[in-house]
């Protein structure tokens, strides 16, 4: 199937790695041009370079910095198509899961709205009135399936996760009637560095299961989250989803929300 998305522009946050890496190979590969924005760059982006892709280090975590991605991207591609907002999960210096409600502080709660929610409200907000001018845009916000079916981990994620997809519906409710579509994509637990790194997920529920930190990925963790499919997902598989989303083959598509979440959900 052809996305007829060459020659467009699209902003992918979060992008070094992970889900974020995934989408940007995947828009890449059906020529878009793409501004990737993290922290660091990284081997994988790496990887990628070339005239269709820009890179600009920012931290998310300054108010300013969705701006200035949005500026560079008019910048370098002279448009705006797509916006992807990737970036999300543990804020900087941050480890989860956090398994009680009384784990995270104040400053916790603060810091994990500001990167998952106010970071997009910012990216949305500097990207639009280039957005308006596309003949086809797209907003893709990544959530979660925690915002629909939270778990008792992870209290402070889930609600910044659950308040972006009632931000994805108010904006599709105001600007789909202008031609901006809106609408997010929520996984499930995915083989990312969120799970893999050292001290990561597969280390916290290692040590609290007593199983090996493989064994959590593979067997431990898919039969607590009663994953249908038995796995964590691979990130290719939310990119994919992504791309459709951010497509104009997707053109009566916004205000929805596409769950990649290996069957974690079970409510209708």
């Amino acid at each position: 199937m052809d996305l007829q998305l060459s020659g467009r522009v699209a902003i992918v946050t979060g992008a070094s790695k992970g889900i974020g890496l995934a989408i940007v190979r995947g828009l890449l590969d059906e020529g878009a041009r793409v501004v990737a924005a993290s922290r660091t760059s990284g081997p994988g982006l790496d990887a990628l370079a070339g005239p269709s892709l820009v890179h600009v280090p920012v931290d998310l975590m300054d108010p300013e910095a969705p701006a200035r991605v949005v500026e560079r991207a008019v910048e370098a591609f002279g448009r705006l198509d797509v916006l992807v907002n990737n970036a999300g999960g543990p804020p900087p210096g941050a480890t989860l899961p956090r398994l009680s409600f009384t784990g995270p502080t104040d400053d916790d709660w603060r810091e994990m709205f500001e990167f998952n929610l106010f970071s997009v409200v910012r990216a949305v907000r500097a990207a639009l009135p280039h957005l308006l001018e596309s003949d086809a845009a797209a907003i893709v916000n990544v959530s979660s399936c925690n915002a629909r079916q939270p778990p008792p981990m992870n209290v402070d994620y889930n609600a910044a996760k659950a308040a972006l997809n009632n931000l994805t519906k108010a904006l599709s409710e105001e600007y789909a009637p202008r031609g901006v579509r809106v609408n997010t994509v929520s996984p499930g637990p995915v083989r990312t560095d969120w799970w893999t790194k050292d001290g990561g997920a597969a280390d916290v529920l290692a040590e609290q299961t007593g199983a090996g930190r493989d064994a959590v990925m593979d067997k431990v963790a898919p039969e607590m989250m009663n994953l249908s499919t038995g796995r964590l997902a691979d990130p290719r598989e939310v990119a994919d989803v992504v791309a459709l989303l951010a497509s104009p083959r997707s053109a009566s598509t916004t205000g929805a929300d596409f769950a990649v979440d290996s069957g974690f959900a079970k409510a209708v």
